[in-house]
């Protein structure tokens, strides 16, 4: 590990890293720190906490990666942050382990990108391929599935839900859940379309998409309750499952949807 470690950065002699993990200058690593085979920290990021950071990530200068929470509640409980492969954290960003409140693990899965000064804070949880471009923030207990495009400036209130393939652009504020496979934007956020691009580069046939674009018309162009749609949607399109886990999507919703 020796070989790879620059010698001004500090690496807390109780901390696990896999011989493959190149640190750079003036980098400090925590004692509850572990990284995976392939890793590279650069120069002045500080990695802390009980932290997991698992194969082939990047965590570029001047990043923080597991403090501890922005939380007034938080009392120095033994909290987590598990971050998966290949992920792209870069200048500035911030990431902060959980809370015993929200359940104590921030998590994030593989092949994210998180901007520069981008924040991820206490429990939420982050699917695969995801990206949050500059100074997207995301508050506390927020959810978002796989391949969800965050745009520059925009912020998730706590607590909130962002589905698979969604699109949130640019300064967008989002106060309720937003649906899979949906665009949202402005203060506050509201739907403005599908991400049929996005939907297409993720093997989408035409039939799926066709299908997703009725399940917009039924659930959010038509004058029914959320219920009433629910039921016609799962009648005419029920059994596909792009449609059943919108359905299912919806269902679980506990701050409202983003109409």
């Amino acid at each position: 590990m020796t070989s790879k470690v620059h010698p001004t950065a500090i690496v807390h002699p109780e901390a696990k890293l896999d011989p493959t993990v190149e640190v750079g200058p003036y980098a400090v690593i925590g004692p509850k720190v572990r990284i995976g085979p392939g890793s590279r920290v650069s120069p002045h990021a500080v990695i802390e906490g009980d932290t997991t950071i698992g194969a082939r990530n990047r965590i570029f200068q001047f990043a923080s990666v597991g403090a501890e929470p922005q939380d007034l509640k938080y009392a120095g409980e033994d909290t987590q942050l598990v971050i998966g492969d290949e992920n792209l954290v870069r200048e500035f960003a911030t990431l902060h382990k959980g809370t015993a409140g929200g359940g104590g693990v921030t998590r994030i899965g593989n092949k994210n990108l998180f901007m520069a000064y981008s924040h991820v804070a206490h429990d939420c949880v982050i699917g695969n391929g995801c990206v949050l471009a500059n100074s997207a923030a995301l508050a506390g207990h927020v959810e978002l599935g796989d391949f969800v495009i965050m745009g520059g400036l925009t912020a998730v209130h706590q607590f909130t839900r962002i589905g698979k393939h969604a699109f949130i652009a640019g300064g967008a504020m989002v106060a309720m859940d937003v649906p899979p496979y949906c665009t949202a934007q402005g203060d506050r956020a509201e739907l403005v379309g599908l991400n049929t691009v996005g939907l297409t580069r993720h093997g989408f046939n035409d039939d799926q998409i066709s299908r997703v674009k009725d399940a917009y018309k039924i659930l959010f162009r038509s004058k029914m309750g959320l219920n009433e749609a629910l039921s016609k949607l799962k009648a005419e399109h029920g059994g596909h499952s792009e449609i059943d886990h919108l359905v299912d999507f919806l269902q679980r919703s506990t701050r409202g949807v983003t109409r």
